[in-house]
């Protein structure tokens, strides 16, 4: 098996577990729209999230030993479809057309980018001073995406994104530089780098998580977006990483990123429709309001009138037994 075939594989799986890992954040989100952070680390089902989130990385992290950044990367597109029918699944609905045709349209845009960013197998890394001034912007953008405004969600949405996707290019450094036989394994060069990737992985699952707060479809669709692009930005610009086919190449990469945009963006235009529990209920017997009955000018109902035909009332002091249903006719006025 060719190392392009083998890290193509390993990020199908990779967002497949993406995949079941952010429908696991949005149901959690949804349950408990207004919890904080500690309250999260006490909860199961926010540990399961965890636990698929770095399943997911550490086949990311092997991916990216094999394959190039901007193989690599653009298939993490593939967890927002795998997420789609997922969520519908669990949802008890079935996937729209319009859905449907989101998939077919982003699988297209990433065959044209695949077909262009195939290239040889990463041998370049980010030096110490690159790293540092790539994690600064990132952090000064980040902060800038965080400020309270409108539309927080997508903004957290795309910060999330651009805090994964530059974890993946310091990942595909850390990556190449620890199994780098000519130097040490763990160098202050490595570990800087490693901690710098903590940092940024564990901020996008939160912002993630945070995002996920308005629902799952338009969140992770940014998400999807803007992690590729901040990857493949630094991949193209620091990491000597270029696309095949010379201007043609260039054009059909454009093309598959505009299919793949306007299939993401029809993924996350198909909201689901919540079910009703508005609706009235169907007429029945117990919907039927009872003919109203002219209130007797008689004894209370401590004292009830004696109705001819009927069972003789109980001795005043005894427990009172109520009437069957029906038996009692209205006095006439």
């Amino acid at each position: 098996m060719s190392a392009a075939l083998l890290a193509v594989l390993l990020s199908l799986v990779s967002a497949c577990a993406y995949a079941a890992a952010a429908v696991a954040q949005e149901r959690l989100a949804a349950r408990s729209p207004g919890s904080g952070a500690l309250r999260l680390l006490a909860s199961g089902a926010w540990w399961w999230s965890v636990a698929l989130n770095a399943s997911a990385a550490l086949l990311h992290v092997v991916a990216l030993k094999y394959g190039p950044l901007t193989v690599v990367q653009p298939l993490g597109a593939l967890t927002l479809v795998a997420a789609v029918p997922l969520g519908a699944r669990l949802a008890g609905r079935r996937v729209s057309a319009v859905e449907w045709r989101g998939t077919g349209l982003t699988l297209l845009g990433l065959g044209a980018l695949l077909l262009t960013a195939s290239g040889p197998t990463p041998d370049d890394v980010l030096s110490v001073t690159e790293a540092v001034a790539v994690s600064g912007a990132t952090a000064v953008l980040i902060g800038l995406l965080c400020r309270p405004g409108a539309r927080p969600g997508l903004r957290h949405a795309t910060a999330s994104g651009i805090a994964s996707g530059v974890a993946s290019a310091l990942t595909q450094t850390v990556t190449v530089a620890a199994t780098d036989p000519s130097g040490p394994l763990l160098s202050v060069h490595v570990i800087g780098v490693a901690v710098l990737v903590a940092a940024f992985a564990a901020g996008g699952l939160l912002l993630s998580q945070t995002a996920y707060r308005g629902g799952l479809g338009a969140p992770l669709a940014v998400v999807t977006l803007a992690n590729p692009v901040a990857a493949a930005a630094i991949g193209l610009s620091l990491l000597g990483e270029r696309l095949r086919g010379g201007a043609g190449g260039v054009l059909l990469a454009l093309t598959g990123a505009a299919l793949a945009a306007w299939g993401v963006l029809q993924l996350s235009r198909a909201t689901p429709r919540p079910p009703d529990d508005t609706r009235p209920a169907a007429p029945g017997p117990s919907s039927v309001p009872a003919p109203s009955v002219p209130a007797p000018s008689g004894p209370g109902p401590e004292e009830p009138e004696p109705v001819r035909g009927s069972a003789p009332e109980p001795v005043r002091g005894s427990a009172l037994v109520p009437h069957p249903p029906g038996r009692r006719q209205p006095t006439r006025l």
